[in-house]
């Protein structure tokens, strides 16, 4: 329960799991209801794949996808790598194999709960001065490439300045994501996510995404959360 306009008690419903296929945007954290003016002490839940929902006011982090107890037993790999539907870990979303190295790459394949391949994340080697990088495959569409923000051979200057509006809207939002409800400052690296000219996904280290098509299966962009850029 918090104090709303005028001192008045409101009272905040529990909340509710949303569907893993309805994430514009996600991150992953414990943190449940962030800290705001008028809601003033903080709450966590499980360590959840979570969707922003609410207002600025009441802000909720809805968990979408769960992560397997360390203790779990018949897992298909590690527990930090694999995903439920349900908090109780019935229902497999996902999961993500040990890796490959296949011409000089580090290859991840990412499974669905039936175990059928849904697509492959790939870790491409760096090239001085330059840090590595990263793809997606997805059958039925063109590869998806990682790209440092502003990378030459992206969008126009009149899309930069849009994406940029975009950039710093998202970092506003979703500072309050992280776990200490401090953000993550600059440390963390910003990817722009590209298939040909469509810009689908935008990542802020492993923690927070943005999502802009539909077409892009959302377990992909969990799958790269789970292995982290690094």
């Amino acid at each position: 329960m918090v104090f709303g306009r005028g001192g008045k008690k409101r009272d905040e419903s529990p909340v509710e799991l949303v569907s893993w296929q309805d994430a514009p945007n996600f991150s992953i954290t414990t943190l449940e209801r962030p800290e705001t003016l008028k809601r003033r002490r903080k709450t966590f839940g499980a360590r959840a794949v979570r969707v922003r929902r609410g207002d600025k006011d009441f802000p909720v982090n809805a968990p979408c996808a769960f992560f397997a107890p360390a203790d779990g037993v018949h897992l298909p790999v590690s527990h930090e790598l694999t995903l439920f539907e349900d908090e109780a870990c019935q229902r497999l979303l996902c999961y993500v194999e040990a890796s490959q190295q296949v011409d000089g790459e580090r290859r991840h394949v990412v499974r669905d709960g039936g175990h059928e391949t849904i697509g492959v994340v790939r870790r491409i080697p760096p090239r001085r001065p330059f840090r590595h990088t990263w793809r997606i495959d997805q059958p039925g569409h063109p590869e998806i490439v990682g790209r440092n923000e502003w990378a030459s051979g992206g969008p126009s200057k009149a899309q930069l300045l849009v994406t940029t509006a975009v950039r710093v809207g998202f970092n506003i939002i979703d500072s309050a994501g992280s776990e200490n409800g401090e953000g993550r400052g600059n440390a963390a690296r910003i990817l722009e996510w590209w298939s040909g000219e469509d810009e689908v996904m935008r990542s802020v280290g492993s923690d927070e995404f943005r999502l802009y098509k539909d077409w892009f299966d959302r377990r992909l962009a969990f799958a790269f959360a789970l292995i982290r850029d690094r």
